[in-house]
């Protein structure tokens, strides 16, 4: 284990000391959001912007990676063994491998990022996991990441998977077409697989903080496009929402006796499970 964790250390270093240190790094961002230590003074400055318009963005991203461990749970106790984590970020606690080896130890986890710190990070904490890996990916060019030979060794798209698209897709402009990205996905995909798909929205954004609070990505690597329920539930077409359908971040299934925080029916972040039903449905 020891030396599992003075890998990921010299990847980490290895890494950031390649990488543009200048520009505020949306995975570097998140990392901090998450109490992690990937980050750059600039990305911890970029944050603090968000954080003034919206204060409440560390807890939203703390609930964000609850979410994902709910639905990994969700998806493994009902059977599937595949996942795919798409803009899967820097490892942190309670990664999908994790989540889901908890359940059923055979699960095969495929990262996908596009950044190389991801990829380089990812690949030294996971040297000695054979069913986990991680491969770099754009998910604006999702041919190129359904045909990654690494993908295909662990994926099986003749049987169920569970594809994870957590707070990335509003990373996706609408000239590089989400929704068919989305499609391109879902046709890929097994009858009885699953999409998990989170995304940050204006719809209860009253006095235009969380619009302020997105232009602070402008000068990152990458910008956000808020997106209203209408068209976060165009991601699902063809899809049976699971219940309770598209809700917000902390009102996705909930853990029994968890404390459901105020007004979290107005979060600024939706939250959904779809199910692709049997073909010509």
């Amino acid at each position: 284990m020891a030396s599992v964790e003075n890998a990921a250390i010299q990847a980490r270093e290895k890494t950031l000391n390649a990488v543009d240190p200048q520009t505020p790094n949306v995975p570097r961002m998140y990392d901090y959001l998450l109490g992690g230590k990937d980050n750059y003074a600039v990305d911890r400055e970029a944050v603090a912007e968000v954080v003034r318009h919206a204060p409440d963005t560390p807890f939203m991203a703390r609930e964000n990676r609850a979410f994902l461990r709910r639905a990994v749970r969700f998806l493994a106790e009902r059977g599937i063994r595949q996942f795919i984590d798409l803009g899967s970020g820097l490892p942190t606690q309670g990664n999908v491998h994790e989540v889901a080896h908890q359940v059923a130890p055979d699960a095969r986890v495929v990262y996908s990022d596009v950044e190389p710190i991801v990829l380089t990070h990812g690949r030294a904490l996971l040297a000695n996991t054979p069913e986990v890996t991680v491969i770099q990916g754009d998910v604006r060019r999702i041919d190129d990441i359904l045909g990654d030979p690494e993908l295909n060794r662990l994926i099986d798209f003749e049987q169920p998977v569970a594809v994870l698209m957590l707070a990335v897709l509003h990373f996706i402009d609408d000239a590089d077409d989400p929704q068919g990205v989305v499609a391109r996905l879902r046709d890929a995909m097994a009858p009885g697989s699953y999409l998990a798909v989170s995304h940050v929205t204006g719809d209860f954004d009253a006095d235009s903080s969380i619009q302020e609070a997105a232009a602070a990505y402008d000068k990152a690597t990458y910008q956000i496009t808020l997106r209203g329920r209408a068209d976060v539930m165009k991601l699902f077409e063809d899809m049976e929402l699971v219940d309770p359908g598209l809700t917000t971040l902390s009102m996705w299934r909930p853990d029994p006796g968890a404390i459901v925080p105020p007004r979290a029916e107005r979060q600024w972040c939706y939250a959904g499970v779809g199910r692709k039903g049997p073909a010509g449905r």
